[in-house]
């Protein structure tokens, strides 16, 4: 038997060989800090008598009992199965009694001490396949079923699972018992289950079919004073309104409850009407809109996962896609047309496509259909691809057939598979009846191959700037030969009483290695040409010399937000791809960054900024060009808008790449209030990040640390002083802070992805240097003891990517050709190889200057 991974072809046989009636759910939740009492049976039928097993990871498994006979406990039970010999033809019942594990790593039933109040806060994350740690189950998206809860908890709390809510039956005199109603029918991992006395904020709203749907929105209650829980129910009640009518279909489940959870992995997670959100977003100081517009995306992505990913499942993990770029493109057009945030596709072409260009030009790049193996593929493709490229690709298809087909073409889709399991194809099936279209070669060109292509302009011109050819030239990576069919547009730019102004638009359909472009000859040449205008089509833009000119000249001037934008994605990727100095790219930035007015926008430009610094600048002109484009952070800070959103990135920004005497000594008096910043807010979590780069730089230690953390003694406190005593630029402080990840391995998830960051913060990069050899040799025994996801951390979060090119590069190739790791380990760091020797090309571009 395997340990903990399941493969493709065990799920096929499992789903070909029975179904699941009903799922019976005991939950024990009052024995103590380590261990919970988990009973579950499960009632199914099967057509054969297979070698079948059922998923269960617990420490101890008490009672197997198949038909009413007890099997030997000591020989059915392995790492993560219980075989199940003696399955009938026909209706099987079995129980499992269980001791299961609560866990600190964000996986399965997670359970938190808040250090405020001393209480406890539980919270379930079943995907992929952690469902499994909490009950016994056939733990795969296909094999669907009802389920029935029964939670026996502290009477103070709050237990809230997929089912609506009950009142609880007192259980003794500090316990009570929540006996919940069966479900609908839904696969394992959009199961949940949230304890703990969490604070809770109710409402309600009357969809379509005149239900009265309760709505919830719980954190902490610790947090509760910081909870904006109107605004979260105002997003989602828009929300609610445009995906019913979009859709025309009903909301599928009985209630909507949305609970911000402690030290959680990801964004969110669609749990059936039970959505478990970051707490990141309850938000205790003032932060960018830039925050609030992405929680309100996250939002609305998740709701959109009831129709797609709750009611609709994919049968396997092959289509993850299906569920999050289908998520990603419908939450996105959500709130484009239904919030405030009319600017939304400016923003995912900034933050999203950007993210999708670097997936898809490393080497571990895949289709956005993927080839998913087993679990262990698909815990590492959650990724651009899956989320940002197939978004990308999904919004050109709208366009290439028609806005009205491809909603009706959802809408037929919906009404046919409501509560089972599909798979591309029948997704394409009624898109190709409502529209009239053949997919089949748009789905072999744009789901089955992986690789981003290259769009140039191919100009020439006569007298008087009069255009005589223009054509578009598509490129692809020599490892992903492929050229795609485009539909974009191309807008022509003139500059018009100071500003740059659409004079051109032509819609046109690019194909092959050169398309004619005869529209536009015999026409005076534009001052800036712009091809994917509009951000139609996937694929990274180029400017030929006269337009990057105008371009790079009056970034400010463009009256179009999204224009601009693409204008700054192609200058970004022509810095990745060494065709752009990198030091071209940092004076860009700084030259332009107080005119851009999209918080979003400006927030990717500085983490860009960032990453130039960091990674692709010539380390010969690193040190000093960080400290001048500190100095010009500061200046800019100091002359922002007070209070306005410019200011507080530009005061974020400039406080990570503060690093000589001088600058310090401005972070030191902003955190000790002689320098007073009109507007600027030096609330909690400014105090932090102002001290953290205080101890990063050697200007602050353990006892300011240890005092800020007296004044902010919280959850979010407490991974602020990790991270900060990491950073701290010893080698002492280094070395306790990778023996604490790497060697001792008992932080929970999120303190020990801070003390990853605070231990990568460096102003002198040879502190780190001894670490590369010990980073290599530990890999493999992580992935061994620890889980996915925290060895997923450490792997990519550790890997030396801020030492020179090529000894990394020559340690990382050492280990991939001497160590016989599993796939998605050598995925990780075949990735962390490809960012380095990006950076190398990068940096040698910009030693040319």
């Amino acid at each position: 038997m395997p340990g903990t991974n399941l493969t493709r072809d065990e799920a096929a046989a499992r789903a070909a060989a029975f179904t699941v009636q009903s799922y019976d759910i005991d939950l024990d939740l009052t024995s103590g800090p380590d261990i919970f009492r988990s009973v579950t049976t499960v009632k199914f039928t099967a057509s054969a008598s297979p070698e079948l097993f059922i998923d269960l990871i617990a420490p101890t498994v008490r009672e197997v009992v198949l038909n009413g006979t007890p099997l030997n406990v000591s020989e059915v039970v392995s790492t993560a199965r219980i075989a199940l010999p003696g399955v009938v033809t026909g209706e099987n019942e079995l129980r499992v009694v269980a001791d299961a594990a609560y866990m600190q790593t964000g996986e399965g039933l997670h359970r938190f001490v808040d250090p405020v109040d001393g209480e406890v806060y539980l919270y379930s994350q079943f995907e992929v396949a952690d469902a499994r740690r909490v009950f016994a189950c056939f733990d795969q998206p296909d094999l669907k079923s009802v389920y029935t809860w029964t939670v026996k908890a502290p009477a103070h709390w709050q237990v809230v699972t997929v089912a609506s809510a009950v009142e609880p039956e007192p259980a003794g005199s500090d316990a009570a018992v929540w006996r919940f109603a069966e479900t609908e029918v839904m696969s394992p991992y959009v199961t949940a289950l949230v304890a703990g006395p969490y604070h809770r904020v109710t409402d309600e709203l009357t969809v379509r079919d005149g239900r009265t749907i309760p709505l919830g929105v719980f954190c902490r209650a610790s947090l509760a004073e910081h909870l904006d829980a109107e605004n979260v129910i105002a997003i989602t009640k828009a929300g609610f309104t445009w995906f019913e009518e979009t859709f025309d279909c009903d909301y599928p489940f009985p209630k909507y409850d949305q609970l911000f959870v402690p030290e959680f992995n990801a964004g969110a997670m669609e749990n059936a009407g039970t959505v478990t959100i970051t707490e990141v977003y309850v938000f205790r100081s003032r932060v960018p809109q830039a925050l609030i517009e992405r929680r309100a995306l996250t939002i609305l992505h998740e709701l959109a996962h009831m129709w797609f990913g709750d009611l609709v499942t994919m049968r396997w993990w092959d289509d993850l896609w299906l569920n999050e770029s289908f998520a990603e493109y419908a939450s996105t057009r959500c709130q484009a047309e239904a919030t405030q945030w009319a600017t939304s596709w400016t923003t995912f072409s900034s933050a999203e496509k950007s993210w999708a260009y670097r997936q898809d030009q490393l080497s571990s790049t895949h289709p956005i259909v993927a080839d998913i193996r087993d679990l262990e593929d698909v815990e590492v493709n959650f990724d651009g691809i899956t989320y940002a490229k197939g978004a990308s690709v999904l919004k050109q298809l709208v366009y290439w057939v028609g806005q009205e087909a491809f909603d009706a073409g959802l809408r037929q889709y919906f009404k046919t598979h409501a509560w089972k399991n599909t798979t591309l194809k029948d997704l394409l099936g009624h898109l190709e009846e409502t529209s009239g279209r053949d997919l089949e070669a748009w789905s072999a060109a744009w789901l089955r191959t992986a690789g981003v292509n290259t769009l140039r302009p191919v100009i020439e011109t006569g007298q008087d700037r009069v255009i005589t050819r223009f054509a578009i030239a598509q490129e692809a990576a020599a490892d992903y030969p492929h050229l795609r069919p485009h539909r974009l547009v191309v807008g022509g730019y003139d500059l018009v009483d100071g500003k740059l102004r659409r004079t051109t638009r032509i819609e046109l359909d690019v194909a092959g290695e050169l398309t004619e472009v005869p529209q536009l000859v015999g026409s005076a040449r534009p001052d800036l040409i712009l091809i994917n205008d509009e951000d139609l089509a996937y694929a990274k833009i180029r400017l030929d010399a006269g337009s990057l000119d105008a371009a790079m000249g009056h970034l400010g001037d463009f009256e179009d937000s999204l224009s601009r934008t693409l204008i700054w994605g192609a200058a970004w990727d022509m810095t990745r791809d060494a065709e752009l100095p990198a030091r071209s790219f940092v004076d860009l930035v700084l030259a332009n960054i107080a005119s851009v007015d999209d918080p979003s926008v400006a927030q990717t430009l500085l983490r860009q900024l960032s990453a130039t610094l960091e990674s692709y600048v010539a380390p010969q002109f690193r040190e000093e060009t960080s400290a001048k484009a500190a100095d010009q952070l500061f200046g800019l800070l100091k002359s922002a808008a007070p209070g306005s959103d410019s200011q507080l990135l530009l005061a974020r920004s400039f406080t990570s790449h503060a690093s000589t005497k001088e600058q310090l000594a401005s972070v030191e008096a902003l955190l000790s209030g002689a320098l007073v910043i009109e507007g600027l807010a030096v609330d909690t979590e400014m105090r932090w990040s102002l001290l953290t780069a205080l101890v990063a730089g050697g200007a602050a230690g353990e006892t300011e640390t240890a005092a800020e953390l007296a004044r902010d003694d919280t959850a979010t406190g407490r991974v602020h002083a990790a991270a900060a005593r990491a950073a701290t630029p010893t080698p002492e402080a280094k070395a306790a802070a990778f023996k604490s990840v790497v060697d001792d391995g008992d932080l929970p998830n999120t303190v020990q992805a801070a003390v990853i960051g605070g231990f990568n913060r460096v102003h002198d990069r040879s502190l780190l240097a001894p670490y590369v050899e010990p980073y290599f040799a530990a890999l493999t025994r992580l992935y061994a003891e620890r889980t996915s996801e925290m060895a997923g951390q450490i792997a990519v979060g550790l890997y030396p990517s801020a030492q020179p090119v090529a000894p990394v590069l020559a340690a990382t190739q050492q280990w991939l050709d001497t160590t016989d790791a599993e796939p998605a380990l050598r995925r990780q760091v075949i990735e962390g190889r490809d960012a380095v020797e990006r950076a190398g090309r990068a940096q040698e571009r910009d030693l040319r200057g």
